[in-house]
């Protein structure tokens, strides 16, 4: 699976007269782990949305492995799970699989191995046959990302993706998302949670609208001069308030 870098340049979404990203910016490399981390409407899901291809920028530009995106050739590689499941309620959780394996074109042995593999992941074995009405909101979370990696994407995108799970799975799912990684797929998620930040790669302060700042963890706290992540973070949300006063 060849890894996949992800650019973001300037980019800017109105929503009416409300920016939700001002001239947002990222080199996302290949094989690696990028966190977003902010606060609800800092402007986390609106980014990895225009990354995702769901959603066009007024503004700005943004590519997947070279190529601009939308683009139809990128959607059996990217793998997304977004915030609200897209599953269906009265479907199985092993016919939801199915039905979105063979989106994917995976089909046959291949696709009964990938299936099996992910309800394993998931620890949704012994409830395949079971309708996902009947979940409960973890288990369904858990088959969102399911779905996100039964076909195998080289750019994987999850918008808070262990909410609502217990810590033992949390921790079974950075497992995960480690080997994935170090396989060589790209993995870009966002968060507000300070120690899942700590574990990503590289990390984007995002705060309305706006990347704060965009490094190694340690190297985030290292420039502002703070002892840890959340520190970092609230010392620039503060100096950005700062500079905007200022201004005014």
């Amino acid at each position: 699976m060849s890894s996949m870098n992800v650019s973001v340049r300037d980019v800017t979404v109105r929503f009416e007269k409300r920016a939700a990203l001002s001239g947002a910016t990222l080199e996302i490399p290949p094989g690696s782990i990028v966190g977003l981390l902010g606060p609800s409407g800092a402007g986390k899901t609106t980014l990895i949305r225009c990354i995702a291809g769901l959603l066009r920028p007024q503004e700005g530009s943004v590519t997947v492995a070279g190529l601009p995106v939308p683009d139809r050739s990128l959607a059996a590689r990217v793998g997304y799970m977004a915030q609200e499941d897209a599953l269906y309620p009265d479907l199985t959780g092993l016919q939801n699989l199915r039905f979105f394996t063979s989106l994917y074109g995976v089909r046959g042995p291949a696709a009964r191995e990938k299936m099996s593999a992910v309800f394993r992941l998931t620890r949704l074995e012994g409830e395949e046959n079971k309708r996902v009405k009947n979940y409960s909101g973890g288990m369904r979370k858990r088959l969102s990302l399911a779905v996100a990696l039964v076909h195998g994407p080289a750019l994987l995108i999850l918008d808070e993706p262990t909410v609502g799970i217990d810590p033992v799975l949390r921790a079974e799912f950075w497992d995960e998302f480690r080997k994935l990684r170090d396989a060589g797929t790209t993995l870009l998620l966002t968060t507000h949670v300070m120690d899942e930040a700590d574990r990503c790669d590289r990390l984007a302060l995002i705060f309305d609208g706006r990347v704060l700042a965009y490094d190694t963890p340690a190297e985030v706290c290292r420039a502002v001069g703070a002892k840890n992540t959340e520190e970092a973070f609230l010392t620039l949300r503060a100096r950005t308030h700062d500079r905007e006063a200022a201004r005014a």
